[in-house]
């Protein structure tokens, strides 16, 4: 009987436990899987895949869960240069006078450095999807182009003059460039990013959205962040911020809500009925005392419901395996309800939840055949996650950044044995440290 030929292919990840997290939560304890031209070609047992494919690379991940990368659905990346900045402050205290100041002092060449470290330290966490909104987007896109990593970024539009573009008018020609110029890239995708309602008039967020719509491609704003803002939106428009953008039309699926902490059963409503994504950042909302977002009601309703950090000057990190761990016990905190938000929810909220959201379909934050290879593996042969019950369970209450082995994205190894393939650490956090004496 002629055997079939070994089925070549770029990448094998063997030996790992694999988390699909597919519909049928398929879980592999002697998993390995298969990766070709960028996107998962087979999953299955090592022996099997071992035997049908000729793997142009091996990667081993005994002792280790392979599972698809984390999606950050909500950050600021080059913020990165003012971690620790203007810590301990309410948020408009610590936008108006701290955070919008030290901007005005920005260069692409900061923004661009900056975001070179904000995807190091993602990439050495788990993450291998971004979304951003910040000024001079144009590098950001470039930096993780350079890094990568998969990303949807967008340049941040309001009605004062920005440090990058001046005038508004000049703001929406840029994103009009910018959707242009990386319509066709395979990794970086654009956004229109009106800031929030309380910087951006109803004519600036209708034109946004008519432009979202008129190029296929998703709007982001910060919405409902805190109770301050819900107040100022009362008074200005008669109506809370979900209402008010609900009037002006521009609630869709096509919408990706940022925070929507301050939301009451009517808004709630009003997102689930409109199909609009929300982006969850716990760290963020709980050290700027914003409050927490009511996620159970949320998904409850069917919103769509992501995971983000939002920006290391509000959070401290990127690092996403910690935003989990806080996300699922303030829940069960606030409800006094241990089952509320378990570890598979959060979990998902980081992966599927996260792609869903910006808009990169096609299986992304699942191991099925066809999907993107967008892939991490956690090394689980340590101490505080010895022994293992439940892996699941681990990666959201236990597993820390140094935890993560490799990282793989479009099939690319963007990180073996910890190290970076793609970026030279050392170089970019020297660099950063020169920019740190100017902003100082």
């Amino acid at each position: 009987m002629k055997h079939a030929q070994p089925i070549p292919c770029d990448l094998l990840i063997v030996n790992g436990k694999v988390l699909t997290l597919d519909s049928q939560d398929r879980r592999i304890r002697q998993g390995a899987v298969a990766v070709s031209d960028g996107v998962i070609l087979d999953v299955g047992d090592t022996a099997d895949l071992l035997a049908r494919t000729r793997p142009h690379k091996v990667l081993d991940a005994e002792g280790c869960v392979v599972l698809p990368g984390l999606v950050n659905a909500h950050t600021h990346a080059a913020m990165t240069l003012f971690r620790g900045l203007a810590d301990d402050l309410p948020l408009m205290d610590w936008l108006q006078h701290h955070i919008f100041p030290a901007e005005k002092k920005l260069t692409e060449d900061w923004v661009y450095w900056g975001t070179l470290l904000a995807c190091a330290e993602m990439i050495l966490s788990g993450t291998t999807c971004f979304c951003d909104m910040y000024l001079f987007e144009h590098k950001v896109a470039q930096a993780a182009d350079e890094a990568g990593m998969r990303a949807l970024v967008g340049e941040v539009l309001y009605d004062f003059p920005s440090p990058h573009y001046g005038p508004l008018e000049n703001g929406l020609r840029f994103t009009q460039d910018l959707i242009a110029e990386w319509k066709d890239h395979p990794l970086v995708r654009i956004a229109v990013e009106p800031h929030a309602p309380y910087t951006c008039s109803p004519d600036l967020i209708r034109a946004c959205f008519h432009m979202a719509e008129s190029h296929g491609v998703p709007m982001v704003i910060h919405l409902s962040e805190n109770q301050a803002e819900v107040e100022e939106i009362l008074r200005r428009y008669g109506k809370r911020p979900v209402a008010h953008l609900a009037e002006l039309g521009v609630l869709s699926d096509r919408v990706i809500a940022d925070h929507c902490v301050a939301v009451d059963e009517d808004d709630m409503d009003l997102l689930a009925r409109h199909g609009v994504h929300v982006v969850h950042n716990p760290e963020s909302n709980l050290k700027l005392t914003s409050g927490i977002a009511p996620v159970p009601a949320l998904l409850e309703r069917g919103v769509n419901v992501a995971l983000g950090t939002d920006g290391c000057a509000s959070n401290n990190n990127l690092d996403l395996l910690a935003e989990m761990d806080v996300c699922a016990k303030i829940h069960k905190a606030a409800a006094q309800d241990p089952t509320v938000l378990d570890a598979r929810t959060v979990l998902n909220m980081a992966t599927a939840c996260g792609a869903r959201a910006l808009g990169f379909g096609d299986g992304l934050g699942r191991i099925q055949a066809g999907a993107p290879a967008d892939l991490i593996v956690v090394d689980f042969r340590k101490p505080h996650l010895t022994p293992v019950y439940d892996p699941v369970s681990h990666l959201v209450y236990a597993a820390q950044a140094s935890d993560v082995r490799h990282s793989v994205i479009a099939g690319r190894v963007v990180m073996e044995d910890r190290q970076l393939l793609t970026l030279d650490v050392e170089r970019i956090c020297a660099h950063v440290r020169t920019i740190a004496e100017k902003v100082r």
